[in-house]
C-alpha cells in the first residue's frame, strides 16, 4: 500500500482525507439512523398510554424528549397543551411540525457531506490525472526521454484516477442509500405525530 500511495505522488493524498473522512460519516450515519435510534420500540403506544392516565408530569415530558429523534416531536404535542390547555388543533400540529422540522434536519446531519464527497472525489482523481500528464509531457523532451520519469507520470495519473473512483462510489451508493433511510424514517414520524396530535385533540375534549 505505501509503495502505491507513493507511485501515486501527492495528489493522492486529499483523496486519502476524503477516504477517511467518509469512513466516518458512513460508520456515524449507520449507528445513528438504526431504528431503535430514530424511533424507540412503541414509544407512541406507551406515551398514548401514558397520557390516558391524565396529563404526564414535567420528569416524564423531559425523558421522552430524550427518546431518539421522535421523542422530542411527542413531547413537543404534550408542551403545547401543557403550556395552553385550551390550544387550538392548528396550534398543537404547528408545534409539533417545527419539532418534527428539526428531528428531520437531525437526521439528515453529514449527509450533504458526504455527498460532496462523492461528487468530489473524480474530480481529485482528475486533477492526479492532469499532474501525471503533466509529468509525463514534461519529461518527454528531445534532451530528457527517460522511461522512468514517464512510468511515474502514468503512474500518478492511473493511481489517483482509480483511487477518486474507488472513493466516490461507495460514498454515493451510501448516500443513496441514507437518503432512503431518512424518508423512511420521517414518513413513519409524521404518520405517528399525526395519530399522536389526534389522540391529544380527542383526550382534551374529553376532560372539557
Amino acid at each position: 500500500m505505501l509503495s502505491i500511495i507513493q507511485a501515486a505522488g501527492w495528489p493522492i493524498w486529499p483523496l486519502i482525507l476524503c477516504s477517511i473522512l467518509a469512513l466516518a460519516l458512513i460508520l456515524e450515519r449507520w449507528v445513528q439512523l438504526q431504528d431503535a435510534k430514530v424511533m424507540p420500540a412503541n414509544i407512541l403506544a406507551q406515551t398514548i398510554e401514558a397520557t390516558q392516565r391524565g396529563m404526564p408530569t414535567q420528569e416524564m415530558i423531559l425523558t421522552l424528549e430524550q427518546a431518539g429523534a421522535m421523542g422530542p416531536v411527542l413531547a413537543s404535542g404534550l408542551r403545547c397543551l401543557q403550556d395552553n390547555p385550551k390550544a387550538s388543533s392548528e396550534d398543537l400540529q404547528s408545534s409539533m411540525q417545527m419539532a418534527g422540522r428539526q428531528s428531520a434536519q437531525q437526521l439528515e446531519r453529514y449527509l450533504p457531506s458526504l455527498a460532496t464527497i462523492a461528487s468530489a472525489a473524480p474530480l481529485l482523481g482528475l486533477l492526479g490525472t492532469v499532474v501525471g500528464m503533466i509529468d509525463i509531457f514534461g519529461a518527454h523532451t528531445a534532451a530528457n526521454n527517460q522511461p522512468a520519469l514517464l512510468a511515474q507520470g502514468i503512474s500518478v495519473a492511473l493511481y489517483n484516477t482509480a483511487f477518486g473512483l474507488i472513493v466516490a462510489i461507495p460514498s454515493l451508493m451510501f448516500w443513496r442509500y441514507f437518503r432512503a433511510v431518512v424518508d423512511r424514517h420521517v414518513l413513519a414520524m409524521e404518520v405517528a405525530a399525526e395519530a399522536f396530535a389526534r389522540h391529544l385533540l380527542r383526550m382534551r375534549r374529553e376532560h372539557v
